[in-house]
């Protein structure tokens, strides 16, 4: 087949991208499952791409080669494993960790930016033009924006046909493929099987009524009101418990919901054609979450899935942080008494920079009932009795003075949300798509935004993954410091994952 021959000369760029060859095989000649989404080992004789911990027999050394993505491996001429499913493997968050152009272009795409505006418009918002674009993603990543979008959309795919009944059609428009025609091309090449194929060999019989060849092939059904339970894979472990804590102890309410028994957390999420509303059951599983899903409409499915894993750190790479941080005396108890600790994310950066102000100088609990008075007042009623929180755009255009009025905050505080606000109605990026330097300089120049919030945003909104407000009291009183400078100092050695360090100590202090 030519797929071997195509892999051996398209790669050389590719396994030279930050990689060691020689690394990588014996990770993958031990099967060490640490390795697991961090490369992928793509074979030439069979011409297929598997993970690190793959159970098949390991390939002599000169048929082997690596990728930094799935995307990658794809685009060299390599077909998913039908055994290991390297293609069902969580994203890499070692992406988070660089703000450079790479980074950014990577979780855009990862977040569907391409499925908006194409890779114009990708290269636009990055500002560089898209022939730059192309040049720096093939030679850091290995695969083209087309490529990586392909992959990505493939991936949410499989993940629909395999799990949910949804006739394939749907789909395909839900995955995000302009056509039913691409989205069988594209499933073909990447799984080297059909999509009815797929569903079938899952389910081990006769795929669903409405899931055949004839229903792929038919139009776009607009359906309202779609519910969808999905499994959200993760690395293991996953520390549930704290999250779940940190999670109910930021309730807001009318946003969301927090059953502490179950570790069931419902809110709102926002979405293309209107407000979802997500339930997510923690520790269920060791190796997924399980999201509910209430959406307005199937096509947006991969927006809201791709909002849930950022909000839950469900590409974070534990083993990764947790090996990092365990050289650490401090932090060594603690990453043993809560392995796989999350940076729980943002559904929409706007609504946590906007919370983060409301929190500053006072409790949590008197930070939630400003919130819940935001929301009831400028929010907009979505299903299941929950209200999604105000757009930018209203607060701006309510003014401060109705903001004071609405929430019982302070002038100078009512004066920076609406500061905020029109900032963000403005186009200030406050997602993990950003220009972190540029969007934390930004925050810093509104009226009562400090170093305090800007890092807290940092690592929330813009994830940020070593994001670390230096002057915040509790880290310092941990830490035995009575300074930024010094706390600063003291961290040092946690780079590039001060954020989880960071979550470590306030949940041993906060949230134990």
């Amino acid at each position: 087949m030519t797929t071997a021959t195509t892999a051996t000369t398209a790669t050389t760029a590719t396994t030279g991208a930050g990689l060691d060859a020689d690394a990588c095989y014996r990770a993958s000649a031990g099967r060490d499952a640490r390795w697991d989404g961090r490369f992928y080992l793509g074979v030439t004789t069979t011409g297929v791409y598997c993970r690190p911990s793959c159970p098949a027999r390991t390939p002599h050394r000169h048929n082997c080669r690596f990728f930094l993505t799935a995307a990658a491996a794809v685009a060299a001429g390599f077909r998913a494993c039908r055994r290991c499913r390297p293609d069902a493997q969580p994203g890499s968050r070692s992406w988070d960790a660089r703000g450079d152009l790479a980074g950014r272009a990577v979780r855009m795409i990862r977040d569907g930016v391409l499925d908006e505006v194409g890779v114009a418009g990708l290269a636009a918002r990055l500002a560089v033009s898209e022939r730059h674009l192309l040049r720096v993603l093939v030679e850091e990543v290995g695969a083209s924006p087309q490529q990586l979008g392909r992959t990505r959309r493939a991936q949410t795919a499989r993940m629909l046909v395999e799990q949910t009944d949804l006739p394939l059609a749907q789909v395909a428009f839900a995955a995000g493929f302009a056509s039913v025609r691409q989205f069988n091309d594209v499933v073909r090449q990447e799984f080297a099987a059909t999509p009815s194929q797929l569903r079938c060999r899952r389910r081990g019989g006769p795929g669903v009524p409405g899931s055949g060849p004839d229903a792929a092939e038919g139009g776009r059904e607009p359906v309202d009101g779609v519910r969808l339970v999905l499994r959200l894979q993760h690395r293991a472990p996953l520390a549930a418990a704290p999250l779940a804590r940190f999670l109910g102890g930021h309730v807001v309410a009318g946003l969301e919901r927090h059953d502490a028994e179950a570790r069931e957390h419902t809110r709102t999420v926002p979405a293309p054609h209107g407000p979802a509303v997500v339930t997510v059951a923690l520790g269920a599983a060791a190796d997924s979450v399980s999201a509910r899903l209430h959406l307005a409409d199937v096509a947006d499915v991969a927006p809201v899935v791709a909002r849930v894993r950022r909000w839950l750190d469900l590409d974070a790479d534990p083993l990764l942080v947790d090996d990092a941080l365990s050289d650490d005396p401090l932090l060594r108890p603690l990453v043993a008494a809560r392995p796989g600790l999350r940076v729980p994310g943002a559904v929409d950066g706007v609504e946590t920079a906007l919370l983060a102000v409301l929190g500053q100088q006072v409790s949590l609990g008197a930070a939630r009932t400003f919130a819940g008075r935001l929301v009831a007042a400028f929010g907009v009623p979505a299903a299941q009795g929950l209200t999604s929180f105000p757009t930018a755009e209203a607060l701006a255009a309510a003014g401060p003075d109705a903001l004071r009025a609405a929430t019982g905050v302070t002038g100078a505080r009512a004066r920076t949300l609406h500061a905020l606000a029109g900032a963000a109605a403005d186009g200030l990026a406050l997602g993990p798509d950003a220009d972190r330097d540029a969007t934390r300089a930004a925050l810093l120049a509104l009226p009562g935004i400090g170093p305090w919030t800007a890092e807290y945003v940092a690592l929330r909104a813009l994830g940020d993954p070593d994001a670390f407000p230096s002057g915040d009291l509790v880290l310092q009183r941990v830490l035995g410091v009575r300074s930024a400078r010094l706390a600063d100092e003291r961290a040092r050695a946690w780079r590039p994952w001060r954020g989880y360090a960071l979550l470590h100590l306030w949940t041993e202090e906060v949230f134990a």
